[in-house]
């Protein structure tokens, strides 16, 4: 049996991982820049996480939500804390895009009504309802088409409250990243985020958060939509949430209310993620990882901003994109197989850059080091 091949692959075997360093199975050493999409929040192998998720291992990994299951109650609890978001309900699953899914579901549950407004260039998910409010026609199947998801310009505050004074009472929900991660590294405006929370007050529309890559003290505050001074009604949270461990998560404010059977998940809030996630949530109160994020992130975005052939560089904390001449198209490439650097993209030129919010000023300087190195053996037209 052949592998379904949906993934351009890069050939190399990564067989062994260490904070922000992995190996290969012929023990070249990289340096993880990227954190495989954002996912590795606290260091690939944390000693913590692993004594944490071993532990688990040992007594129990998994039974349904027919039982109680304390470390539920724990995870919430910790979570609680560390956001800032304590009075907020939380419902676990698997995944970003089944968070989204659930958050998107939720709301119309609350409101009774249909319509989803997302953004141009935004990115849900590939499950049914998330993928609908992604702006990627690419990857919408004809199964997935809906009139109730309607795309407005992103940072446009006068479009988003004309479509409310002609649709208002139709809108369930606006879903928002704070970062567009996948549309680019472009940040929300503070104004367009106020904007979208007035609108949603006015109309009893749902804010929801999609904090997925853009979350979990990835921008140097727990939610990027946090530096806005705004509280949305949902938060949707994956990747860095488990540390590579599977889980997903939405908190969800007091005033929307649970009814038995509105949602459900046969694996979300199982024994061994739950672990994996009190895990992250410890190493990242104990380490203070939401400064270190601030700190090393404004450290590269300075570093960035002193190379005149990077463009636009953007970004808050280790959440990070610059733009890249035409003439720099193979510079991924390079920094990976020349510099072993692992770094990420955004169509058409854009370097992502998603490490662990444990990185080091040193590693940060090791990146760039390497970067400032391959750029000179670029050719400039």
């Amino acid at each position: 049996m052949k592998l379904f091949d949906v993934y351009p692959i890069n050939d190399i075997n990564i067989v062994k991982a260490k904070g922000a360093k992995v190996w290969d199975d012929k023990e070249q050493e990289y340096l993880d820049m990227y954190g495989g999409h954002a996912v590795i929040s606290i260091g690939h192998t944390h000693p913590h996480y692993v004594k944490r998720i071993t532990d688990q291992l040992n007594k129990i990994a998994f039974y349904s939500n027919s039982i109680r299951i304390p470390l539920q109650q724990q995870l919430a609890e910790k979570l609680g804390t560390v956001s800032g978001k304590e009075d907020y309900q939380l419902f676990l699953c698997n995944s970003g895009a089944e968070a989204n899914e659930n958050a998107l579901k939720l709301t119309s549950f609350h409101t009774g009504r249909k319509k989803i407004i997302a953004f141009s260039k935004s990115f849900h998910g590939r499950t049914s309802l998330a993928v609908a409010a992604t702006d990627n026609p690419a990857i919408v199947a004809p199964v997935n088409e809906t009139d109730n998801v309607v795309f407005l310009p992103f940072n446009d505050e006068v479009t988003l409250e004309n479509y409310f004074v002609a649709h208002g009472t139709d809108i369930a929900a606006v879903i928002i990243e704070g970062i567009q991660g996948v549309g680019g590294i472009v940040e929300a405006t503070p104004l367009f985020l106020q904007t979208i929370r007035t609108v949603c007050n006015e109309y009893g529309a749902v804010f929801i958060a999609d904090s997925v890559q853009c979350g979990y003290g990835r921008t140097g505050k727990f939610f990027s939509h946090d530096h806005a001074g705004v509280n949305a009604d949902v938060y949707s949270m994956a990747k860095g949430m488990g540390n590579g461990f599977p889980i997903g998560g939405i908190l969800v404010a007091p005033h929307i209310k649970p009814k038995y059977g509105m949602l459900g998940t046969t694996f979300g809030g199982n024994h061994l993620a739950c672990a994996a996630a009190l895990a992250v949530l410890e190493v990242i109160e104990a380490e203070q990882l939401l400064q270190n994020a601030e700190s090393v992130g404004q450290h590269l975005m300075n570093g960035l901003k002193q190379m005149p052939l990077i463009k636009n560089v953007r970004g808050k904390g280790l959440m990070i994109g610059f733009d890249v001449p035409e003439d720099f198209k193979d510079l991924r490439k390079n920094l990976l197989f020349r510099q072993h650097i692992f770094t990420g993209e955004a169509k058409p030129n854009v370097v992502r850059l998603l490490p662990s919010l444990a990185l080091t000023i040193e590693e940060a300087d090791m990146f760039l080091t390497a970067l400032s190195k391959e750029l000179k053996q670029v050719p400039v037209s």
